[in-house]
């Protein structure tokens, strides 16, 4: 996939695990790990944006995009 997701990246940046982003954001751990690995199909806007809050970051900061070689 061309869509790289930069979750654990930014996670490690402002040194937060996993449950504390999802008891933040209110996305369960199981959900945020599927969006972490690269796996989602989709994310919701609100979602982003509750994820670039909790993160302080901008949403070009978690997701990336890498032409197909």
């Amino acid at each position: 996939m061309a869509i790289i997701i930069n979750l654990d990246v930014m996670l490690a940046k402002r040194k937060m695990k996993l449950n504390e982003l999802s008891e933040i954001v209110g996305i369960t751990i199981s959900n945020l790990s599927i969006l972490k690995q690269g796996k989602a199909k989709a994310i919701k806007l609100s979602t982003l944006d509750s994820i670039c809050q909790a993160l302080d970051c901008q949403p070009g900061d978690i997701l990336e995009y890498r032409a197909d070689s």
